[in-house]
């Protein structure tokens, strides 16, 4: 009960001024309220006060806590041979973050900003403002937030890796060398490069009606996709519609990639980290 205290304490008043650290993390809501499992925090960098009311800093530890130093700015700023978990980012310009990072595939390095799974207890059909800044569990299943995904997007050139779990618990991916999301005023609108993988290019299907790429983000109370309806409000989940899909991974259920699987599909997750030419 004491960590938990202390990390709403930590995180919803920033410390004083004067202090050696200070945290402005917004979406910590994605943590469920405990610093247990943040790999780049050091808990024992403070203490309560015998009162269990105040934060009190230890300024003489070894090793100091990384923000000393600044916060990696994505995943892929996390060292080489860390181990996945919930890490602490701080993309350009930006106040701090949780983020999920994956160290173990493909060398590592990637960011986390949607998990899902077919018997998740997250409602997926959000509001655009839900969907904004994000909701579910760090942990487990959870979308990062559309703001954050463009902030940290647009540091560089990313790409991304989707990864799909198909009926029979095959593992499939689909890469995209490019990757970005356009800002709030655009739609949050996706672009996409081009394809490699072994679930086959959903994304960017030939037929418009089943179109991800270049696509403008849609909820159940932001209608931006193609069709003459709303296909996140009749599809129940916020994504880069057209009219209306061949992807649909923000669903409480089965999960659709194209021809892999449609509605049957066990978990989904997706990944960013800066092209490596870049």
């Amino acid at each position: 009960m004491a960590t938990r205290y202390l990390f709403l304490l930590i995180c919803t008043s920033l410390l004083a001024p004067a202090a050696l650290l200070a945290f402005d993390i917004k979406n910590l809501h994605l943590c469920n309220g405990t610093l247990d499992e943040i790999m780049n925090l050091h808990p024992e960098s403070f203490q309560l006060d015998k009162d269990d009311k105040h934060v009190r800093q230890v300024r003489d530890i070894a090793p100091h806590s990384q923000v000393a130093h600044g916060w990696p700015k994505d995943c892929s700023e996390i060292p080489a041979g860390s181990r996945s978990g919930v890490y602490i980012i701080q993309p350009k310009g930006l106040h701090q973050l949780v983020v999920y990072c994956e160290m173990n595939v493909t060398n590592g390095g990637w960011t986390v900003i949607q998990r899902n799974q077919k018997d998740t207890a997250v409602t997926w059909a959000e509001s655009w403002s839900t969907y904004k800044y994000g909701f579910g569990n760090v942990r487990s299943e959870y979308w990062l937030g559309t703001e954050y995904i463009h902030q940290i997007a647009k540091q560089k050139v990313y790409q991304v890796r989707f990864v799909i779990w198909d009926t029979k618990n095959n593992i499939k991916f689909a890469d995209y060398n490019l990757f970005s999301v356009e800002d709030e005023s655009h739609g949050y609108r996706l672009r996409l490069g081009s394809y490699t993988g072994t679930a086959g290019d959903a994304m960017t299907s030939d037929n418009p009606n089943t179109m991800h790429d270049n696509m403008k983000f849609s909820t159940k109370d932001r209608d931006q996709d193609t069709y003459s309806k709303n296909c996140a409000y009749s599809y129940e989940g916020g994504w880069w519609y057209s009219a209306c899909y061949s992807v649909r991974l923000n669903f409480k259920g089965g999960m659709t990639w194209g021809s892999l699987c449609k509605g049957d599909c066990k978990s989904s997750l997706i990944l960013i980290k800066p092209a490596p030419y870049c």
